[in-house]
């Protein structure tokens, strides 16, 4: 039960990821004009700020899902 969630909760991750990384490679322009509404950011500071929360959110899956997923398959 806990992999399947575990499990799940992994693809959907990794899958938020693959779509987070496609928008920014093939639309970066376009996400820089919507969130530039809201934050007054340069180009510089856009790439690095989405680099670095990129970086953030896979540590996160990471540790949070896919190293328990494996400890369990190792375990059960």
């Amino acid at each position: 039960m806990i992999r399947d969630v575990l499990l799940w909760c992994t693809v959907i991750n990794i899958g938020i990821f693959i779509i987070w990384f496609l928008v920014f490679a093939f639309a970066r322009n376009w996400m820089h004009r919507f969130h530039g509404r809201w934050f007054r950011l340069g180009a510089e500071e856009f790439d690095s700020l989405h680099y670095r929360l990129m970086g953030t959110f896979r540590m996160l899956v990471i540790v949070f899902n896919l190293v328990p997923l494996i400890a369990l398959w190792i375990v059960l």
